[in-house]
C-alpha cells in the first residue's frame, strides 16, 4: 500500500493546488461525485509528494492531475481525467468515448491546456483550502 490514509475502494485525485482550473475541476468533481468515490490532495502536499516519488513521476512533465487507487495504481494526464469523468456517471461518463483516441493525441491536447492553464485561468498564491464541510474529502 502506497498510502495508508486512503480507505479501501476510494480513488485519490492529486491536483495542482495553486491552479484555478484544477481547483474548479475538483469542486466540479465534488459536486457530481454522488457515490463518494473520490478523495483529494494537492500535488504539493506531503501525500502528493510521496505518491509522485513512489511512482517516479517527473512533476515538470505531469504537473496538473493524477488519479491513484490501490487497485489500479496511477493514471496520468488525459487518462486520469477520462477515468474520473467515467466514474461520475451519466452524462459525464460519455467522455469515455475519447479513450478511442490514441493516448499520444489525447495527451498532446491535455499538455497544451496544462501548459497554458495559469495564463488562461490564473494561479493562486497558495493551495486552495476546503471549507470545513468538505475537509473530510481531503487528505493532508
Amino acid at each position: 500500500m502506497v498510502i495508508k490514509e486512503l480507505p479501501k475502494h476510494k480513488k485519490l485525485i492529486l491536483f495542482d493546488g495553486v491552479c484555478n482550473l484544477c481547483n474548479a475541476s475538483v469542486q466540479y468533481v465534488i459536486k457530481h461525485d454522488t457515490k463518494h468515490q473520490f478523495l483529494f490532495t494537492a500535488l504539493q502536499s506531503e501525500i502528493g509528494q510521496k505518491i509522485i516519488s513512489h511512482f517516479n513521476i517527473d512533476p515538470s512533465k505531469t504537473d496538473s492531475i493524477l488519479l491513484y487507487s490501490e487497485e489500479n495504481g496511477i493514471k496520468v494526464k488525459s487518462s486520469a481525467a477520462l477515468h474520473i469523468a467515467k466514474a461520475l456517471g451519466f452524462p459525464r461518463n460519455l467522455m469515455a468515448v475519447f479513450f478511442m483516441v490514441p493516448t499520444f493525441i489525447r495527451n498532446w491536447v491535455y499538455d497544451y491546456v496544462a501548459k497554458n492553464r495559469y495564463k488562461w485561468y490564473g494561479k493562486q498564491e497558495s493551495c486552495w483550502i476546503p471549507t470545513p464541510e468538505l475537509k473530510a474529502k481531503f487528505l493532508d
